[in-house]
């Protein structure tokens, strides 16, 4: 059974090139970032592994070239606003995990009947 020696390294926090990457970024650009993490979440747990890298892999993201600690930061900022819950270490994207909160999933089903 083979070990990574990186899994025991945290993916955060951002090394100093990676935070004038984040730092350069427009606050629009930041709004569409948070809001595609959001769309790729659920009110189900998800890895925030997987929600980072499906956001990567879409327009216009994907041309952006941005690493994903960039990405995993704003999960943490989305986590602090209660935009997000989390379980687990998020600064370890592979074992931790997020989903919408669960307040907002009755109030949606509230408001649509």
């Amino acid at each position: 059974m083979s070990t990574d020696k990186d899994d025991d390294q945290p993916d955060l926090p951002l090394f100093e090139d990676e935070q004038a990457l984040l730092d350069a970024l427009s606050e629009s650009t930041i709004r569409e970032i948070d809001s595609a993490l959001l769309t790729n979440c659920a009110h189900s747990w998800r890895k925030v592994a997987r929600v980072v890298g499906t956001t990567m892999m879409t327009q216009p993201f994907k041309e952006m070239r941005l690493p994903d600690v960039c990405y995993a930061t704003r999960v943490v900022a989305l986590v602090n606003q209660r935009k997000l819950e989390s379980a687990g270490n998020l600064n370890y994207m592979r074992y931790s995990e997020i989903r919408l909160p669960q307040d907002s999933e009755s109030g949606m089903r509230s408001s649509a009947k």
